[in-house]
């Protein structure tokens, strides 16, 4: 790529909120023909960035260059008609509307009027042709997979004849098969002289799709590195400032008495297959102040089986005992009657109230004890919410601000803070990380480990294994249902570990050697 000019420059970018510095003379490349990554932490700067180049905010300082001429992007249908398009993360379509409506939407081909309809059907097609995709134009995008869905993104960005297309975390909620789909598409655009900005939070991707890398720290800009000629330390230094090494390391364990024992759950059912047996006599058990990591693919069952023990799910079989004593798990409401917590998976749609404040959030799961005479003691009720603002480092303008405009990491922290304020002895942590970026990481990191020590037990669902091995006291790992080994934490760290915890969770594992499940209990 030396050599070429650049299809996209933009040059001292600065721009300012109330309080807040947002970006001050950053700096962005895109050459033609390139994957170009936009990497880091939340509240760096890159969305401020990209809504300026797609017309959403007005730059204070600096120029943009586009194809070699300086242009004002005045709005985002603007920017669309200088051919710089942005596809975000929560994807912008109508969803009662047909494929072809939503690619061509106020750009129909008519006639004075009448839409031609053939004429916009064989135009789809033909986008759809180009992407290597076989959808209907006449398919309503409701019915469409989140895939599909974004499929239809791109193909609007096509129609436009973009230059720059802009991927905000376009794979967060693909599979594995979906997201090479997506990057095999990425790479055909390349080779069309297209240039795409790519933001996400997931390093292996990064490296696997993108030529160059910029990063952006606390709204200025780092640096621009050869993607091929870096790697995830450093480029992790260049986010947060600090060595990888920070974000890992396993704090002193002392695990006490038994809290949690589950004995032979078992649970039959899903939405899509009522006849399939997603958990298999799982057994196991967790001390206080003791993480037990939770591997395995999605699909095999840990959500599932965190369900059941919390009572979001009903089980089939077998016996949930805490401190002791059987308990009978029917709802969430028995489960947090016991001493239990659950942080979600999802926490957009399992756990925050997205257009409530901060404060009624947190607070939300404790009104008992910031109510008086059957009112919430506003006083209390922000005590006790600014205790854990600040324990957890929740950063936030108010207490009042919606749980909406926080970024990722706070939000989680946000989930999380509402379970510390019920005290609970166990704590069941679905993806705890997911979707936030580094820094927020080894913050939440930082909170397992601190709980841990408080004597909270720990379940912590992960799909990044080395976040498991890192991090675990002990790591189960379950295949289809079943729990089929487990690791000391020693093990978990020692090498080819990560090898050996992958063959159990692809079921090539040799039963003989893992740990039988009667060690489990």
């Amino acid at each position: 790529m030396n050599g070429q000019q650049p299809i996209l420059r933009m040059e001292g970018i600065s721009k300012r909120f109330p309080g807040v510095q947002a970006l001050n003379n950053v700096h962005l490349e895109v050459l033609p023909g390139e994957i170009h990554g936009l990497l880091g932490e939340n509240g760096a700067g890159k969305s401020t960035l990209m809504k300026i180049l797609s017309g959403v905010y007005k730059r204070e300082t600096g120029r943009i260059v586009l194809d070699g001429q300086d242009i004002e992007v005045n709005n985002p249908h603007h920017a669309q008609t200088l051919g710089i398009t942005i596809i975000h993360q929560e994807l912008n379509l109508m969803p009662n509307l047909t494929v072809a409506e939503n690619v061509f939407i106020g750009r129909e081909p008519n006639t004075a009027t009448f839409v031609q309809w053939r004429a916009l059907h064989r135009q789809t097609r033909e986008l759809m042709r180009r992407l290597g995709m076989n959808l209907s134009p006449t398919a309503l995008v409701r019915n469409l997979s989140v895939a599909e869905q974004q499929m239809v993104e791109i193909a609007r960005a096509l129609s436009v004849e973009s230059r720059v297309i802009i991927m905000d975390e376009p794979t967060s909620a693909l599979t594995e098969n979906e997201v090479m789909h997506l990057f095999s598409i990425m790479r055909d655009l390349r080779t069309q002289g297209l240039g795409i900005i790519f933001i996400s939070h997931r390093m292996d991707e990064v490296f696997e799709i993108c030529d160059r890398i910029t990063v952006l720290r606390d709204g200025e800009y780092v640096g621009t590195v050869n993607a091929a000629q870096t790697n995830r330390d450093e480029i992790i230094r260049m986010m947060v400032g600090r060595a990888v090494s920070e974000f890992f390391g396993h704090g002193e364990s002392h695990p006490g008495e038994v809290v949690l024992e589950v004995h032979n759950l078992s649970k039959t059912g899903t939405a899509d297959d009522p006849d399939k047996r997603v958990v298999k006599g799982a057994s196991f058990s967790i001390r206080k102040g003791e993480i037990v990591g939770l591997a395995g693919l999605v699909g095999s069952g840990r959500t599932d089986l965190a369900r059941c023990i919390f009572g979001v799910d009903r089980r089939d079989s077998g016996e949930i005992i805490i401190n002791g004593q059987p308990v009978a798990m029917k709802s969430p409401r028995d489960a947090i009657r016991a001493g239990m917590g659950m942080v979600p998976e999802d926490r957009k749609l399992q756990a925050l109230f997205l257009a409530m404040s901060v404060e009624a959030n947190a607070s939300i799961g404790s009104l008992g004890d910031v109510a008086r005479f059957g009112f919430i003691n506003g006083r209390l009720e922000r005590r006790m919410v600014g205790a854990y603002v600040n324990k957890l480092n929740i950063r936030l303008a108010r207490f009042d601000q919606r749980a909406l405009d926080l970024s990722g990491g706070n939000q989680q922290k946000v989930v999380i803070s509402r379970w510390l304020a019920l005290k609970p002895q166990i704590l069941i942590m679905d993806e705890p990380t997911r979707g936030i970026d580094v820094g927020a990481k080894a913050e939440v990191h930082a909170l397992i480990r601190q709980l841990a020590q408080e004597g909270v037990a720990i379940l912590m669902i992960s799909s990044e294994l080395p976040e498991v091995l890192a991090m675990s006291d002990r790591v189960l790992v379950m295949h289809e249902g079943e729990i089929v080994g487990q690791l000391s934490g020693a093990e978990a760290r020692s090498p080819g570990s990560a090898e050996r915890i992958g063959a159990m969770m692809t079921g090539e594992h040799d039963h003989a050697a893992a740990h039988s499940i009667h060690e489990l209990r």
